[in-house]
């Protein structure tokens, strides 16, 4: 039996310490810095993307409402303002500048589409085949992010000398295997589209993959057991369990490289140098093209507001209909 001496009758207890009482709080100041420490760790990532990427574009916003020409490039803000004409002379499509820009659009369209596509069909091919354990998987999946891994330049100037039409290793091969007469043209005239939609399909697939690999990973294997004792097939199991739970990784996916497959520039830079061929005349070069090779930068300028504005009108349909779609799912 323990016994437990009771408190003199004199003694004081301490404010605060009784049975019932709560703990001291926190001092103001501590809170604060609790609360704002988060704030002022991701203020210098805030600051530099307001320098790199907002006041640009505010800055191209502006300069899209002037007459920006080479005879003010020393000092911009000096240029008139010509209100919304640059705008009228880029959708003015029955104008050479419009009907350019237009047939741009549609190239670079069709472009995104296939490339996209195949990216993505690639990744989901490579992500199921690599899900199985067998011997040399790990070398594989080390090999098929190489493209990814590789420097942008790098990898496309090495793109750019095998599509070479004398000396490149693309003829060769295509001469030793008795494939073509003559030695093609890969880089200008129509070939040029076929040149571009490789090199990008070799360089983006590579990310459909990863992210399409990682999201296999969440499948329960059980499942798959459990459709092979119900008969299933290998491409029934891929139809009713791999692209339905891979659903909302593919929704992701499919944006970004859309985005980035859109408002590709370096690829067709490297491939093809300040003038690209018509047949891969992708919008950001053409851009580039009206701004830096015309010296109208306040055209230029309008041609990249208007890309803007269509890449957040496409991406807040696109973003409605998928949460429609797994609204719908969930219910």
């Amino acid at each position: 039996m323990t016994l437990t001496a009771a408190p003199e009758a004199g003694a004081r207890t301490a404010p605060g310490s009784g049975p019932g009482a709560r703990a001291p709080r926190a001092p103001r100041f501590g809170r604060l810095r609790r609360v704002g420490l988060p704030y002022l760790l991701l203020l210098p990532a805030l600051l530099l993307e307001l320098l790199v990427h907002l006041v640009p574009m505010v800055i191209g916003i502006v300069v899209s409402f002037k007459e920006l020409t080479q005879f003010y490039i020393r000092d911009w803000s000096t240029a008139p303002w010509s209100g919304l004409d640059n705008y009228g002379v880029s959708v003015d499509f029955n104008a050479p500048v419009g009907e350019a820009l237009l047939k741009s659009f549609f190239t670079t369209c069709l472009f995104t589409v296939v490339s996209v596509g195949l990216c993505w069909l690639l990744g989901v091919m490579a992500a199921v085949f690599l899900q199985e354990n067998f011997r040399g998987r790990g070398l594989l999946r080390t090999v098929f992010l190489v493209p990814y891994a590789l420097p942008v330049y790098a990898a496309v100037i090495t793109w750019a000398f095998m599509f070479q039409r004398d000396n490149g290793l693309i003829n060769g091969v295509l001469d030793q295997l008795g494939l073509t007469d003559s030695a093609p043209f890969w880089l200008i005239g129509d070939n040029a589209f076929v040149t571009l939609l490789v090199v990008s399909v070799w360089k983006g697939w590579p990310f459909a993959f990863l992210i399409l690999m990682a999201g296999l990973q969440n499948i329960p294997r059980d499942l798959y057991e459990a459709a092979a004792l119900d008969g299933a097939g290998i491409w029934q199991q891929i139809r009713r369990i791999t692209l339905p739970s891979l659903r909302p990784v593919n929704q992701v996916l499919v944006l970004v490289l859309f985005l980035w497959t859109f408002n590709d520039f370096n690829t067709p830079f490297v491939l093809f140098g300040k003038a690209a061929p018509e047949s891969a005349d992708l919008i950001s070069l053409h851009i580039y093209q009206s701004s830096f090779q015309t010296w109208n930068f306040g055209t230029g300028s309008a041609m990249s507001v208007l890309l803007l504005l269509f890449l957040l009108v496409v991406t807040g349909i696109y973003l409605a209909i998928t949460s429609r779609g797994r609204q719908a799912g969930d219910a």
